[in-house]
């Protein structure tokens, strides 16, 4: 689904991403994999299934369990460079991960959130338990909790009527 300026939503995030990572990974289904590469994104399919958002992260850290990885949604189309950087200036990197807190409750938001090394053991554990919901991990794990500078970037797109209204406004 386009938005800025005819560009599909994933490579407008994976393009924002590019400013302050080394390499720009897609999450995907495994059959994803050659739609991605066809549109010139990196894909990373899925090696955990039927885990929504976590099957992301721990397929991630399976390709790099060193690596601090900054996760950002795909349906944000208003989050912007400046709120991205503040991110990534903020990050605590002795602490699981950085994330921002919602703009409608208290809680962090884990897909715009900086997941540190240490958080991969965290959040096996937390699916050993049962729990499959990145969120969980970080409300009971020590992170570094940011109120985001512009709120109203971290608006996500999920339905059609939400895209075509985040379309009008996008110009």
């Amino acid at each position: 689904m386009a938005y800025h300026a005819g560009q599909e939503q994933r490579a407008y995030a994976a393009e924002l991403l590019a400013r302050f990572c080394q390499d720009v990974h897609v999450s995907c289904r495994p059959d994803q994999v050659n739609e991605l590469e066809y549109t010139g994104l990196r894909p990373l399919p899925d090696t955990f299934t039927g885990l929504g958002p976590l099957s992301g992260l721990l397929s991630a850290f399976r390709l790099d369990p060193n690596a601090a990885w900054l996760v950002v949604a795909c349906d944000l189309p208003f989050l912007s460079e400046t709120t991205l950087g503040h991110l990534v200036v903020h990050r605590q990197a002795a602490r699981m991960a950085t994330a921002y807190q919602s703009p409608e409750n208290e809680w962090p938001e884990p897909l715009i959130t900086i997941w540190e090394p240490q958080s991969y053991g965290t959040l096996l554990r937390f699916l050993s338990l049962g729990y499959s919901c990145p969120r969980k991990s970080l409300i009971n794990s020590d992170i570094e909790l940011l109120p985001p500078p512009a709120p109203e970037e971290l608006r996500n797109v999920n339905t059609p009527d939400e895209a075509a209204k985040a379309r009008q406004e996008l110009g």
